[in-house]
């Protein structure tokens, strides 16, 4: 028995492959908890690393300016509350409204079919209940979400401002029996940072730049509830490959019921310009680990993560499908010929 015990021990595939089924598991079991955790690691990858970038220019100790890197986020949230929300909830509002006329407009035979099929007045109570309902379930999401990011937001806090106190609290683990155990959780988080971490940061960095484009254009073209449609490309350019494609039917409708045919022309090129500023300059900037799937992987990977984790799929569903690549030893992120230097957070 001791002897099967060390040689378990000294098999470090064999090992790490056991201690990567026991993670899994334990994620399945909290997997209530998962947009929470996914969520605060987002939060304090960007953070850490944007404090990193201003400390190399500024020399101000990482915990003072990771104090007043949140205060300014506070502070933008409640600007953004108090003066840009109301705005926001008219303009979303109002492009539902065209986009409800724009069905009408198209469909009024059916529409009207529909209507006279599931709103009679033996179902009427039935169909308000329905609606009662589904009303009652998006505020509930919407509450839900709206913890989620606050503890999320919180516990990035606190974890960003003590990191290198973590980091030196995470050493006594590595002493022990069990230090092998950590070791390779170590080994995991490692990988995990320097795959998910780089891509999906890199992606958010395109998100930005993406939206600070299309938005630049729409105001140009003198397009209305520009926060709205901003935030949308925003929410949607956050989906590798396939939010170019759905943000752009939406545009199409509010463009042609702004404008008719003419405006949908210029938000087509308009996307197939942005598309292209994407794929040749903004991918080989801020991917400098760039996963480099083929887009039928990535549309595969995409399906499956919205499958399994929701939505929240359709945004970490590449980075970690890119994670398990380079665990392979598949594809590794970064020069493909040379392995991973993992950089420890501190």
């Amino acid at each position: 028995m001791v002897d099967a015990w060390h040689s378990f021990l000294s098999n470090k595939k064999l090992r790490r492959f056991s201690v990567l089924v026991l993670l899994i598991a334990v994620l399945f079991l909290i997997k209530s908890m998962l947009s929470m955790l996914l969520l605060t690691f987002v939060f304090t990858y960007l953070i850490v690393h944007f404090v990193r970038f201003v400390h190399r220019y500024t020399k101000i100790p990482n915990s003072i300016l990771v104090i007043i890197t949140y205060i300014v986020i506070v502070w933008g949230m409640y600007v953004g509350i108090v003066n840009y929300l109301p705005q926001l909830v008219n303009q979303i509002i109002k492009m539902t409204n065209s986009l409800v006329q724009f069905y009408n407009q198209q469909n009024t035979t059916d529409f009207y079919k529909f209507v006279n099929k599931y709103v009679s007045i033996s179902s009427i109570n039935e169909q308000v209940k329905k609606g009662v309902s589904l009303a009652f379930n998006y505020v509930t999401s919407i509450g839900s979400m709206g913890v989620t990011f606050f503890f999320s937001f919180v516990l990035s806090f606190f974890y960003a401002v003590e990191l290198k106190q973590l980091n030196h609290f995470a050493q006594n683990f590595k002493t022990g029996d069990f230090a092998w155990f950590f070791n390779d959780i170590e080994y995991f988080g490692r990988k995990f940072v320097n795959t998910f971490g780089v891509v999906i940061g890199a992606q958010f960095s395109i998100a930005i730049a993406n939206t600070i484009i299309t938005t630049i254009c729409l105001i140009f073209m003198d397009m209305p509830q520009i926060l709205t449609l901003s935030l949308m490309i925003f929410i949607f350019s956050l989906v590798p490959v396939a939010g170019v494609i759905v943000s752009s039917i939406p545009l199409s409708i509010i463009a042609y019921s702004d404008g008719g045919f003419k405006q949908v022309a210029y938000i087509i090129i308009m996307i197939i310009i942005v598309h292209a500023i994407e794929t040749y300059l903004l991918n080989p900037q801020f991917m400098a680990s760039r996963t480099e799937l083929p887009v039928f992987y990535t549309f595969i990977v995409l399906m499956l993560g919205e499958h399994f984790f929701g939505v929240w799929g359709l945004i970490v569903g590449v980075p970690i499908f890119v994670f398990f690549l380079d665990l392979l030893d598949v594809k590794r992120i970064g020069d493909k010929k040379q392995p991973v230097k993992v950089k420890k957070l501190e």
